[in-house]
């Protein structure tokens, strides 16, 4: 019989390659993380790891048990999920992770429904950019998340995960004096820390418009974008949710650039009574939201950052550490 944490680590090996990274997500030592792999490859009788030097690659028979293992843990995520469903009350630890404009504008409204409906769940939130989200979600440190796409950084098919739309946003222009984009070939940028997904959607979104970014800042709070935007710093690509607040002196210039909000969690717990209510209270949140430059003047005030990570067991909770959008 296949020992399902083993099967677990192995499916781990598969999306980070590397034995240290699986036993850093997982809280084992590389060494545990060696030894239980070698157990499973005398229980599956046939070899899973080729390894040369340091580096180990999965052999075609460890590829097909990996499909296999994402099967078995959507099953068993399932069970617990119908399991779960019997309870009166909702209990235990609810862990979300969102990007910062999602935190700010319809995590927090959440967060205050959820504790008011269900005062026994405790309330997890991680801040984190949505590229390191699927790989928590995985590894169980997050049980659902927010992920986003562009149109020109599409969402990758993440297996072992389920995805459901959440919200739409247009993505501006900010630059002192409004214009197309196309307009911007010379003039210097802001965009995000390189390998985030605003990073890769502006210099996508311009290479589209036929010139190459010349990037001379990189900020990742659009509080901080838009302003620098204002002293005469450069031009960004900024989405609704980022636009709050912004300086009078900006032109916000709407492109046909849209920005995608998804809900992802593990496949297998979309039915489990707590992640529903999650995706409950996110949507109505979200479909109450109404992001864009003309609601400047209404978020005038910057609310400052308190924390990165943070948690709530209750409403009076909720509003203590307020998050600055990114």
């Amino acid at each position: 019989m296949l020992d399902v944490r083993r099967l677990r680590l192995l499916r781990e090996l598969a999306h980070r390659t590397t034995i240290a990274a699986v036993a850093e997500a997982l809280t084992y030592t590389p060494s545990a993380v060696s030894q239980q792999l070698t157990a499973l490859e005398k229980e599956a009788g046939t070899p899973l790891l080729e390894r040369t030097g340091r580096s180990v690659t999965l052999t075609p028979a460890a590829l097909r048990l990996v499909e296999h293992t994402e099967t078995i843990l959507a099953v068993l995520e399932q069970a617990s999920a119908e399991l779960a469903s019997v309870r009166t009350e909702l209990t235990g630890a609810l862990r979300i992770g969102a990007f910062p404009t999602a935190v700010h504008h319809i995590l927090s409204p959440a967060l205050v429904s959820l504790s008011r409906d269900h005062p026994l769940l405790e309330l997890l939130v991680t801040e984190l950019d949505p590229a390191e989200a699927p790989a928590a979600l995985r590894a169980e440190t997050l049980d659902i998340a927010l992920l986003q796409e562009y149109d020109y950084v599409p969402l990758t098919p993440e297996p072992g995960l389920d995805t459901e739309p959440l919200f739409e946003e247009t993505i501006h222009l900010a630059a002192l004096t409004p214009g197309p984009l196309a307009a911007q070939s010379d003039s210097p940028w802001i965009a995000g820390t390189p390998g985030t997904l605003c990073h890769e959607m502006t210099v996508r979104a311009c290479l589209a418009a036929g010139f190459t970014p010349r990037i001379r800042h990189h900020a990742d709070d659009f509080g901080t974008v838009l302003n620098l935007v204002a002293a005469g710093q450069g031009v960004a690509l900024v989405p609704d949710l980022g636009t709050h607040s912004a300086p009078t002196a900006v032109a916000l210039t709407p492109l046909p650039t849209r920005r995608r909000t998804h809900l992802a969690y593990r496949r297998g717990t979309a039915t489990h009574p707590v992640i529903a209510a999650a995706r409950t209270a996110l949507h109505t949140a979200a479909a109450a939201t109404r992001p864009g430059p003309d609601q400047r003047a209404a978020s005038s005030r910057r609310v400052p950052i308190a924390s990165r990570t943070w948690e709530s067991k209750g409403e009076a909770e909720i509003g203590a550490p307020a998050v600055v959008a990114e």
